[in-house]
């Protein structure tokens, strides 16, 4: 784990973030001693956690789910024994 100084880690900073968001872990000394851990913090997968947050639940839909209102029927022309 690579140890980089207060100063060169101010002037750095933004190389620092890449580096640590490509899995590297940075320790930040002041006067030699360490003072913090530079690390990434992790992205969820947004859709495993839609998933996960989903999974097991069962799809529930209104009775009505399968008919067309009536304003959007008419704008688009659909005739009243189709509906």
């Amino acid at each position: 784990m690579p140890e980089i100084g207060m100063h060169e880690a101010k002037t750095k900073l933004s190389q620092l973030v890449e580096r640590a968001e490509r899995g590297e872990e940075i320790i930040i000394t002041r006067n030699g001693t360490p003072a913090a851990k530079l690390t990434a913090i992790p992205r969820p997968n947004s859709m495993a956690s839609i998933r996960g947050a989903l999974k097991g639940s069962p799809a529930v839909f209104a009775d009505d789910f399968d008919e067309i209102p009536e304003e959007i029927a008419e704008a688009f022309g659909i005739p009243s024994e189709q509906r």
